[in-house]
């Protein structure tokens, strides 16, 4: 007999395994598949069908199947509803996500599944459920070639069409809808000739958005690495040897070549006749970072990420399944393309906190591809200027890991000199604008020079809030517990959690009082001081193009590489943006950054905020000077005397750890602990309260009598951002040693409990933060 195990397609913790279904031995005429691991079936399910994604598949005697279950219970696969998505490998990390994140099996299986192609099932407005087929599949195009007749065929003198279209066949094959762009209607011309034999039709697969280089593609060149670049490459070399499922972390400074040494040991692991998967920041997956790896490896590299559409991210994983793809290109759901055979797992810009997901399953790419790379036998290679704490204690504790520094970059160029400008200091000799006389002075120079700056403000809108002046009222979110934004473009408040917007008031609406005052500064704003600063600058002859890039200015697709084409094209310019700008940029005019101010994310009430500070300081200094010209970096804070300005102002992060471990340590954060922020949410707020400390009775109980005395459950309070999109938010913090395994102790506490319909329950293993 043949049975499968089947993940059943229902997003739910009670769901905690997989249900035994028997197969049948013959498929029947009417299914176009047959059923596999990683496959979409139909099965019957209660009092009615469900989807599930077949994990595992056997073979067992009736005798054998007896002893586990009564075999009379058990009932068929209805059917295959399309062919396998993963192996049985991506079936085991599905097991492990939904384990170590407590996270609901199924959500874990359909990282594996290609994106908008999965059947499911949907419920009807009658109540009844139906079969829902994929919205996006394979493209086809109609193509017409020459047929068997092509030459010997005369059409008539008057069959202008005719004609026309045989005319433009001699020159090679042309796709149907290229005729009727030219020649208009052509489909009962087509047809004749079809009939006649002049032409044959035929369907073939076009890839959507797809970049192909063809035949005459020919490698870039490749640089003379450095002596610290030979060394990072030649520790992968022999990490890979090695085949222990190693790491290699490079802390390499910006600008020292760590893209090179990624695509020097990648062409060491495809010419081994293995894959590799290349994980980016999203915001870092621009046209001219996949422009890299496809002009060394041309055809064979397929690019996964955000802006594309769902058909053009199927039509990549479709790529990459048909095995042509050896590297794989993307951010974080990269990891769970359906890549063979792999050998190389690269994780850039790897402080990045965006590669943890904030939705189930929240994973974190770094310990997923970790897992990974240990079960293929394969290499994990971690870059960055700034690394981690976490990482860089791990490089130093974790045997299999080790640590290569490029200390200098690979031109030869010296980083730039980073001058911390004190805005206390010149709030107090009467300055009132947002822009310092020194970061004005240094501006007005570059820019007179013919050269480009990078601004970098990490807040969008106009102002961070409006205030009444008389009674102090402030427009806040109805859904969040937030202040509302002010954009002036369209002069309106908006919330940048939940979309929720407002025409600006007239008036208070409290006390009718006219004054209303706008404070502090977001990138519109700044944009449009910033213009009055450059037009007055007197040794500035021609308009200087200002380029604003921030989450408004780049929702459109290829917005993004609008913008930077450009910033690149002219001559002096300004890129004023977020944290978007602060990597990834490779401009060898840009000659002076300024932070207008780096203490946005100093004061979050998060314990990364010093960690996250330092780095994107340093990250954003790192886009001045990268050419032959000079550079130079203004940091305006108003606290300067801070460890992470003045160690990132002297990249001395020995400084910096030095003031932020002790802390880390005596507080109980990472690197010295584990964490699982357990989050509970819903639309009472009473109701979110008494869950939050039931559960918080719970856990205390669990930890116990399961943890240890060195674990530690705090007490349920609310989120610092208490109400959020007409949800109030609660949370409870579960602390343990760092070689525990939190997941084994909380798992069967939440696979147990009982789900309470109106007030949500989710666990965060390893969390980014505690906002």
């Amino acid at each position: 007999m043949k049975i499968a195990q089947v993940v059943l397609d229902i997003p739910t913790q009670a769901l905690d395994a997989p249900y035994t279904y028997l197969v049948a031995e013959e498929k029947t005429d009417d299914l176009e598949f047959d059923v596999a691991v990683g496959c979409v079936v139909l099965v019957p399910f209660g009092g009615r069908r469900a989807c599930g994604f077949v994990v595992a598949i056997e073979d067992v005697s009736e005798l054998d199947l007896a002893r586990k279950m009564d075999p009379s219970k058990l009932k068929y696969v209805i059917g295959a509803l399309g062919p396998a998505y993963f192996d049985e490998e991506g079936a085991a990390c599905a097991q492990y996500l939904s384990e170590r994140y407590i996270a609901p099996l199924s959500a874990c299986v359909r990282l594996f599944t290609p994106p908008g192609g999965v059947p499911r099932m949907v419920r009807s407005r009658d109540g009844r459920w139906r079969l829902e087929r994929p919205a996006v599949g394979e493209v086809d195009d109609r193509w017409v070639t020459a047929g068997p007749a092509f030459k010997d065929f005369r059409p008539r003198k008057n069959a202008a069409k005719q004609i026309a279209i045989l005319e433009a066949l001699e020159a090679g094959d042309l796709r149907a809808v290229e005729l009727s762009a030219e020649f208009g209607a052509v489909a009962s011309t087509l047809k004749a000739l079809e009939a006649k034999g002049a032409i044959a039709i035929e369907r073939r697969r076009r890839f959507r958005g797809d970049a192909r280089l063809g035949r005459s593609f020919v490698p870039s060149a490749k640089p003379r690495l450095t002596e610290g670049q030979a060394a990072a490459v030649d520790a992968i070399a022999a990490a890979g040897a090695a085949a222990r499922g190693e790491t290699v972390l490079i802390d390499g400074v910006t600008g020292s070549g760590k893209t090179e040494v990624y695509l020097r040991a990648i062409e060491s692991v495809v010419d081994a006749g293995r894959t590799a998967i290349v994980l980016v920041p999203e915001i870092s997956l621009t046209p001219q970072t996949v422009a890299r790896f496809r002009g060394r490896f041309g055809d064979r590299v397929a690019v996964m990420h955000s802006r594309m559409s769902q058909g053009e991210r199927y039509d990549q994983w479709d790529f990459i399944r048909s095995g042509e793809a050896r590297v794989v290109v993307g951010a974080r759901s990269a990891l769970f393309t359906p890549l063979s055979n792999l050998g190389l797992i690269i994780i850039d810009e790897e402080h990045e906190g965006s590669y943890k997901q904030d939705s189930a399953p929240r994973y974190h790419a770094r310990d997923v591809a970790l897992w990974m790379v240990r079960r293929a036998g394969a290499t994990l290679v971690l870059g960055s200027a700034t690394p981690s704490i976490e990482s860089l204690h791990a490089a130093v504790k974790d045997p299999l890991w080790r640590a290569v520094v490029l200390p200098e970059r690979a031109n030869g160029r010296p980083l730039p000199q980073i001058t911390v400008i004190d805005m206390a200091k010149e709030f107090g000799r009467g300055s009132r604008s947002m822009f310092s006389r020194t970061l004005a002075n240094a501006l007005e120079e570059e820019l007179a020079a013919g050269h480009k700056a990078v601004l970098m403000l990490n807040q969008r809108g106009f102002a961070k809030f409006v205030l009444c002046r008389e009674c102090g009222f402030v427009p806040s979110c109805p859904h969040c517990s937030t202040s509302l934004t002010y954009h002036e473009q369209g002069s309106y408040l908006a919330c940048h959690h939940c979309g929720f917007r407002i025409p600006v008031p007239v008036t208070c609406p409290e006390c009718s009082s006219p004054y209303l005052k706008k404070f502090g500064a977001g990138t519109q704003r700044v944009e449009a001081d910033l213009r009055m600063l450059i037009d007055g600058f007197s040794s500035v002859a021609s308009p200087v193009p200002i380029i604003r890039m921030d989450a408004d200015t780049t929702k459109g697709k290829n917005a993004h590489q609008n913008l930077l084409d450009r910033f690149a094209s002219a001559d002096a310019a300004v890129l004023l943006g977020t944290q978007m700008i602060a990597k990834g940029l490779d401009f060898d005019d840009v000659t002076l950054v300024g932070v207008i101010n780096a203490d946005t994310m100093l004061n979050l009430p998060d314990y990364r905020a010093a960690e996250r500070t330092f780095d994107l300081v340093e990250q954003v200094a790192g886009r001045a000077g990268r050419g032959k010209l000079p550079g130079r970096v203004m940091v305006q804070t108003y606290e300067a005397d801070h460890a992470a300005i003045r160690a990132a102002a002297g990249y001395d992060r020995a400084l910096f750890l030095r003031d932020e471990l002790p802390k880390r340590k005596m507080l109980g954060y990472p690197p010295y602990v584990r964490m699982a922020n357990v989050l509970v949410w819903g639309k009472d707020e009473k109701s979110v309260e008494a869950q939050a400390k039931a559960l918080q009775r719970d856990l205390v109980r669990r930890v116990s009598e399961h943890g240890g005395s060195s674990w530690r459950v705090q007490d349920a309070v609310s989120c610092v951002l208490a109400k959020l999109r007409n949800t109030y938010r609660w949370h409870i913090v579960v602390k343990c040693p760092v070689d525990a395994d939190i997941a084994r102790v909380l798992l069967p506490l939440f696979r147990s409990r009982k789900a309470d319909p109106h007030v949500s329950v989710a666990v965060d293993v390893d969390p980014n933060d505690l906002l």
